[in-house]
């Protein structure tokens, strides 16, 4: 399993995802995460597609919610591409787009088959998180009743094994609940990795590293910081 985990788009570790990846190619662009923000989302999604195809990739969206129903037709589609990319935006919202869509069942299939890469910032990371807890401090789960026709799911992918804290002493959370929950975490001595925006987490198989800004890395496991 390849995993590139950041608070903020590529963090200072865009030489980590290239490693995973290779060469630049197609890349399958999920923005699911913003369909609470209908007069934002186009806006946000066009952020998303300038700066990877500067960095040479082909990047296409995939709308989860053109497959709901039809999860067949989307693993036909990601199976297509040797990097998903996920950005942030809600990770309530995303958890059930990811569900109504199969994307839940189908992304951790292709990761253990190791025919993709799964790269993901800010929600596009949390998700992949064994729960979604304490998240409601930043991201708010009545979004989805009326985006996704749902109630909040609270669980997440559990494809790594602690809490994600994005934005820690970052400029794109001014309100600081990145910091507030990182706090949370320590004071319960519960293990989880709290991101700035230069940070990213890199698996690769069974190596599983967190890069500060600094590029120092850390081998994970009994990190509370």
């Amino acid at each position: 399993m390849r995993l590139f985990l950041s608070s903020y788009r590529f963090g200072a570790h865009y030489d980590m995802l290239a490693a995973l990846v290779g060469a630049p190619g197609p890349v399958a662009v999920i923005g699911n995460a913003c369909d609470a923000w209908p007069g934002a989302r186009d806006g946000a999604m066009t952020s998303e597609m300038v700066p990877l195809r500067r960095l040479g990739f082909t990047p296409r969206e995939i709308d989860l919610r053109d497959h709901i129903g039809r999860p067949t037709e989307l693993e036909r589609q990601l199976s297509g591409f040797p990097l998903v990319w996920v950005r942030g935006g809600n990770t309530f919202v995303l958890r059930a787009q990811f569900a109504r869509s199969g994307a839940d069942r189908i992304i951790p299939r292709l990761l253990a088959a190791d025919t993709l890469v799964y790269a993901g910032y800010s929600a596009g990371a949390c998700l992949l998180c064994p729960d979604l807890h304490g998240l409601e401090a930043a991201d708010d789960p009545a979004e989805v009743p009326p985006t996704c026709g749902m109630e909040p799911l609270w669980d997440g992918l559990g494809l790594v094994d602690r809490p994600i804290v994005p934005h820690v002493d970052s400029p794109t959370d001014p309100a600081g609940a990145g910091n507030a929950l990182a706090a949370h975490y320590r004071a319960r001595g519960i293990a989880h990795w709290a991101l700035t925006d230069d940070d990213a987490i890199v698996v690769n198989g069974d190596d599983i590293r967190c890069h500060t800004g600094r590029d120092r890395p850390r081998r994970e496991h009994n990190d509370t910081a």
